[in-house]
């Protein structure tokens, strides 16, 4: 809040002090009414909320569970948008893009190779370079079948180079994951951002309310519905789990 302070330096002289007299030409600033204050106060923080959502934090809630067990479905998660600005993508990271066969969807995914490696999957085995691939935790194989590569790119695919300016990626839960095995490689400028963090993650319920018409009343049922749900319907342990 802004207000007009006067501030008077004292000058101590043989046990008394004086004060220095304020200039003729001085004219106090008129003090703005609280309600204007408050309002101006309320209006920045507004702008700053919406440039942050905007420009460098999004928020998305996963959909699927491709990618169990690092992120679940009903899990809300952080994006930073600006994380690739003055760097590039590395192996490991966790990243939503767009996707590349529909543009108008969010796929949320980790990178396991970078423009330049050669990606090989052998009996659900991923090689980078020849070289065995760093296993990330929580990533599972849900599906003991191995599929041969004349059926399915799901567990033998490749080998492949990653060409200039694209990725590879893959779900954690690799059986049930459309990635990079069926669709292709993700071309850099898809990226959306870099996952940071979950900040909520709630059971999905079959049984939550719909909107109904004529809609008066299912403001209220949503409100019951999560007042009467939210202890038991929210999964604790993975509030602010680090991606």
């Amino acid at each position: 809040m802004d207000h007009d302070f006067i501030t008077q330096e004292y000058q101590e002289i043989d046990g008394l002090e004086t004060t220095p007299k304020r200039s003729s030409s001085y004219k106090a600033k008129p003090q703005k009414p609280l309600w204007r204050e408050y309002i101006e106060v309320i209006g920045l923080s507004l702008l700053a909320a919406i440039l942050l959502r905007v420009f460098i934090v999004s928020a998305y809630r996963v959909d699927s569970n491709s990618m169990e067990e690092t992120l679940m479905e009903g899990d809300y998660i952080f994006v930073n948008q600006m994380a690739y600005s003055f760097e590039k993508p590395q192996p490991g990271d966790v990243v939503v893009f767009k996707y590349p066969l529909n543009p108008t969807k969010d796929y949320i995914k980790r990178i396991i190779a970078i423009p330049g490696q050669t990606v090989e999957v052998v009996d659900k085995v991923i090689y980078i370079d020849n070289q065995l691939a760093e296993m990330q935790p929580n990533v599972k194989n849900s599906d003991p079948k191995v599929l041969p590569a004349q059926l399915s790119t799901r567990d033998n695919f490749g080998p492949v180079e990653v060409p200039e300016g694209q990725y590879f990626v893959m779900g954690d839960n690799r059986d049930i994951s459309q990635d990079s095995r069926f669709w292709g490689m993700l071309p850099e400028a898809n990226i959306k951002g870099k996952a940071i963090f979950v900040y909520w993650s709630w059971i999905p319920d079959q049984d939550v309310p719909h909107w109904n018409a004529p809609y008066i009343h299912s403001p209220f049922v949503f409100l019951y519905y999560f007042l009467t749900n939210f202890p038991s319907q929210t999964r604790w342990e993975r509030l602010f789990t680090a991606l």
